[in-house]
């Protein structure tokens, strides 16, 4: 189980305290942009670009955020830049049980319920479990209450040598993939919690045995089109390709860091075996 939510170096290099010119220059050069270019993207010029990033000129708040679209910054870090640059945050951070965010909490409850018998989940930027359904619930089965108590963490119960890690089958290969996703949120968003998270499943010890492949030899060839995981569960072996899905142009900082996590049965007997499920 796992999401893709948004590391190595980056933006978060930029030095603290010193203006919205080194974030804006960080970013930029994140994402391999010339100051030229930027420039035509965002209707301005090379040198007024040069002379924000240098500290020579203050952007207005209209520039920051033409900046900030255009170098796709994250929402909560187009926040960040607008104080560096002396202004108001623009975008409020709702929390999730709040009545104003009801729309968004009831129709993704019914999307992942409506997804069943296959497994669904949302999670924030932290990968914390803020909805499931009950396909996710069977997955779950067996695994120490400890585990379970909330908050729930996707990438802990994933990864945990007590949780998840013993039962999938293909332990190295999905390991790889959840870190490296985690790397890439890192990278896009400034934050010491999802570093700490990541410091933290990265440590968990990795049996020898895991398996790096798929099925034993005996099973029959199956033409995966995307990194399966494959987790044992009753007796037989599961297959799942996952999907990520996450709100187009959000105005608010949480609904911005919600991810919807759908998990697509990979090869027929996956399917024929949860369909025959009565939840």
């Amino acid at each position: 189980m796992a999401t893709a939510a948004s590391t190595a170096a980056g933006p978060s290099t930029a030095p603290a305290g010193q203006g919205v010119g080194p974030l804006l220059r960080a970013w930029r050069e994140r994402r391999r942009v010339s100051q030229l270019e930027l420039a035509l993207r965002a209707d301005s010029s090379a040198r007024h670009i040069s002379f924000v990033e240098t500290g020579r000129s203050r952007p207005s708040e209209e520039m920051v955020l033409r900046l900030a679209e255009h170098l796709e910054v994250p929402v909560r870090e187009r926040n960040a830049l607008l104080l560096a640059a002396g202004y108001a945050p623009r975008y409020p951070e709702t929390p999730l049980d709040d009545p104003a965010l009801d729309a968004v909490r009831v129709g993704m409850e019914r999307l992942i319920q409506g997804y069943e018998p296959y497994p669904a989940l949302v999670v924030d930027a932290l990968y914390d479990v803020r909805a499931a359904n009950r396909g996710i619930t069977m997955l779950l089965e067996g695994v120490p209450e400890e585990l379970l108590a909330p908050p729930l963490n996707a990438m802990r119960l994933t990864l945990h040598p007590r949780g998840l890690a013993p039962r999938i089958r293909n332990l190295r290969e999905w390991r790889g993939h959840l870190l490296a996703q985690m790397e890439r949120q890192i990278a896009l968003h400034r934050s010491a919690a999802l570093r700490a998270l990541y410091e933290e499943v990265a440590a968990y010890p990795v049996p020898e045995e895991a398996g790096a492949g798929g099925p034993d030899a005996d099973d029959p060839p199956y033409p995966y089109f995307a990194l399966p995981m494959l987790i044992e569960h009753d007796g037989r072996v599961l297959s799942f390709v996952s999907s990520i899905s996450t709100f187009n142009t959000p105005m608010d900082v949480t609904v911005a860091e919600l991810a919807i996590e759908t998990f697509l049965p990979a090869d027929p007997a996956t399917v024929k075996y949860l369909q025959s499920l009565s939840f």
